[in-house]
């Protein structure tokens, strides 16, 4: 079976905004208008065909990037392809957004016309520009009450620092809004309200925004002439490029991402959908349009170009695992090059395992298609793999390829979760499991000290959802505590202790003497030993049993119980006794020494330091500085980053819980942190004094 579609016909492209942009209800009207839904699922009812796990319903929020395939007649008369990836807009769900931008050639970013660019708009732009993929912009909500499609406009060049190409203009706003006035055919759409936005009449442009448009359009054509020295000089001579050559240059540009064309209307009330979808078959690329993936030759290690290309060897790459409640395990695809067909023999080169292809579907929000086999540019659903998770690359065996990895951030938040019942118990491990297998930015670990599990994410919002999940999923009720820090200690004085072991009560006694410096280790947190013994005080048969000893006590330090680090102990003289002396008999003298000794040599409390980087407008550098300072934080500089600013500090782990919720109600959401674990140091006394009575009662 030959290709359908010709890969110049394709467009993959994503849908990104704000949480409540309107990016659901734009993603319906277009299933709506391209005739894949029959009928119009709002959010607000919680019907929305794309929203398909019950709590995107519930919530409102989209969660998934549910994969849709759909059609579309452009201008032209010619039918294109259209694979559309919703992404969802929540900060906490940032992983899903990084893994649909980069599998996307191009995306939609939507904005809310009341207020304009937001700070979740900003995150997943700041992703889109570190993909470089090309995007327009929808001003959505253009009937909402104080809707302003000039000042988001304007804010697209502050807050973003980017170049809007202008080819739309709004009739009317908000109750008023009716139309739009194209910069380009310089005429008005009008839609007909009683047809649910199918129809329109074109009219010409009302008289109060004729000299707008002139305006408009004048800075429309200065704009993308500049990317072509030919059209720039004859548009310098006076020659205006007529309307094919202007498309052509806002192609161009677009697909270059020099600028982003910007649109206007109301998915709600279906006004302008339609020739979004017509500008996204002009300005956004095809496969085709966009640079060859690069990836490494697994048998030469040579850095290779693979295109978008039937003819060239399979590649793939695995972006999201998804648990579909009909067919298992679905692992979501994106084909860079090559053709796929059902049943056939993958390799996975991250993993270097062989896979199988059982079933092969196309997706559609919720419904389903089995298709027999898949061509470069396609996004397909398989089920039937055993080994592959996110960011694999699948390919041809005998042409093996790892294509670039895709980076996931390090979890910010972690939180103890225990089993409510026994029956739980074993239900939770496999539920934790699966939930981590389709979620890259979710790690389950069980803690040693305390033998919790614990479970972290990318902040609050994203743990609740998965332990949601995990009851409605898996049916495990499970309860959640509050997480707990994982200080240390350490000595901070050098300090010698003899100690005499002795033990006489009938037939065999014990006898062992040691004498031990202790000190901190200069050389870092490990434990160092070292045996100075000279003439066989102690024989050396016995000095494993000293260190032994000392090793057996380290993981409960004399103040609070807390593993202890970065000591040093040097055996310089003992003692011991022909029948009573044994290995045994050493390691519980060297024990009982360094309780001694610990006790004596200035135990300290050390607690885990993260490195935190906050990204924020300039606006709030004060108030993240100041707050970071009252969280003990200690500033090691800032430094500027676009239009934002970059501020480095390191901090208690202790002192950073809910900070991802005073962050956004301090920067009205518009700062992002991230932080990572630095070193371990000392804990102030006050401090100190309050988590020693805490956890002296555990011991």
């Amino acid at each position: 079976m030959a290709r359908e579609y010709k890969i110049e016909d394709y467009r993959n492209f994503g849908i990104m905004a704000h949480i409540d942009a309107g990016k659901t209800t734009t993603t319906e009207r277009i299933l709506y208008y391209t005739g894949k839904s029959h009928k119009i699922g709002e959010v607000h009812d919680g019907a929305a065909t794309m929203d398909w796990m019950e709590q995107e319903q519930e919530r409102g929020i989209t969660i998934t990037s549910a994969a849709t395939t759909t059609f579309w007649k452009g201008r032209d008369g010619k039918m294109r392809r259209f694979n559309i990836i919703d992404t969802p807009g929540h900060v906490d769900f940032t992983i899903e957004v990084e893994r649909s931008l980069r599998v996307l050639d191009g995306a939609v970013a939507l904005l809310d016309a009341n207020a304009g660019v937001e700070p979740q708009t900003e995150t997943v732009w700041r992703q889109a520009d570190k993909y470089n993929v090309p995007r327009m912009i929808f001003c959505n909500k253009m009937d909402k009450t104080g809707a302003d499609f000039y000042r988001s406009v304007e804010m697209i060049k502050t807050r973003l620092g980017a170049t809007a190409v202008v080819c739309q203009l709004p009739i009317g706003a908000e109750t008023e809004f009716k139309g739009v006035v194209d910069l380009i055919e310089m005429n008005a759409l009008v839609w007909r309200d009683e047809s649910l936005g199918a129809q329109w009449d074109v009219v010409e442009i009302p008289d109060d925004l004729k000299a707008k448009a002139e305006e408009f359009r004048e800075k429309l054509i200065e704009t993308v002439v500049e990317i072509d020295e030919e059209a720039m000089e004859a548009y310098l001579e006076g020659e205006m490029p007529d309307n094919d050559k202007i498309r052509a240059l806002i192609r161009r540009g677009t697909i270059d991402v020099k600028f982003f064309p910007m649109f206007c209307g109301s998915a709600f009330k279906n006004k302008g959908v339609q020739p979004l979808l017509d500008a996204v078959v002009e300005y956004l690329p095809s496969p085709a349009d966009i640079p060859a993936i690069k990836g490494i030759d697994v048998k030469t290690e040579a850095e290779i170009d693979r295109h978008a290309d039937d003819n060239e060897p399979l590649s793939m790459l695995a972006f999201k695992i998804m648990n579909d409640p009909f067919v298992g395990s679905l692992t979501f695809c994106r084909i860079y090059s090559g053709k796929l067909e059902k049943g056939a023999s993958l390799m996975n080169t991250v993993k270097e395992k062989r896979e199988r292809v059982g079933r092969m579907l196309q997706m559609h929000s919720n419904s389903r298609e089995d298709i027999e086999e898949a061509f470069a540019g396609d996004i397909v659903a398989l089920a039937g793999l055993k080994e592959t998770t996110t960011g694999d690359t699948l390919c041809d065996p005998l042409k093996p390829v790892i294509l670039e990895r895709m980076e996931f951030p390090e979890p910010v938040i972690q939180i103890a979760i225990e089993p409510k019942s026994k029956g739980d118990q074993e239900k939770m491990g496999l539920a934790l499991n699966r939930l981590a297998a389709e979620d890259p930015s979710f790690r389950v670990k069980t803690d040693e000290e305390s033998g919790q599990t614990i479970i972290a994410g990318m902040g609050e919002l994203h743990l609740d959802i998965l332990v949601d999940r995990m009851r409605r999923e898996f049916k495990v009720e499970a309860t959640v505590g509050a997480p707990q820090v994982a200080y240390r200690e350490t000595i901070t004085k050098k300090h010698e202790e003899d100690y005499t072991h002795k033990k006489q009560s009938g037939g065999t006694g014990q006898f062992a003497r040691v004498k031990i410096v202790f000190e901190p280790n200069p050389d870092g947190d490990d434990f160092k030993f070292e045996s100075k013994i000279v003439g066989g005080a102690v024989p050396k048969e016995y000095i494993p049993g000293v260190q032994k000893g000392i090793e057996s006590v380290l993981s409960s330090g004399p103040l609070a119980g807390f593993p202890m680090l970065g000591v040093k102990a040097t055996l310089i003289d003992g003692a011991f006794h022909d029948v009573d002396s044994s290995v045994l008999a050493f390691e519980i003298a060297s024990r009982a020494c360094f309780r001694e000794a610990a006790k004596k040599a200035g135990a300290q409390l050390l607690e885990p330091m993260m490195k935190v980087e906050v990204v924020t407008p300039e606006d709030y550098v004060g108030d993240v500085i100041g707050d970071l300072n009252s969280r003990r934080g200690q500033i090691q500089g800032q430094e500027s980053r676009g239009i934002a600013v970059v501020i480095n500090a390191h901090v208690p782990l202790a002192n950073m819980f809910k900070y991802v919720d005073n962050l956004r109600s301090m920067s009205q959401g518009r700062a992002q942190y991230s932080m990572v674990f630095d070193h371990y140091a000392p804990v102030p006394t006050n401090v100190a004094n309050e988590i020693q009575a805490k956890y002296s009662g555990q011991k």
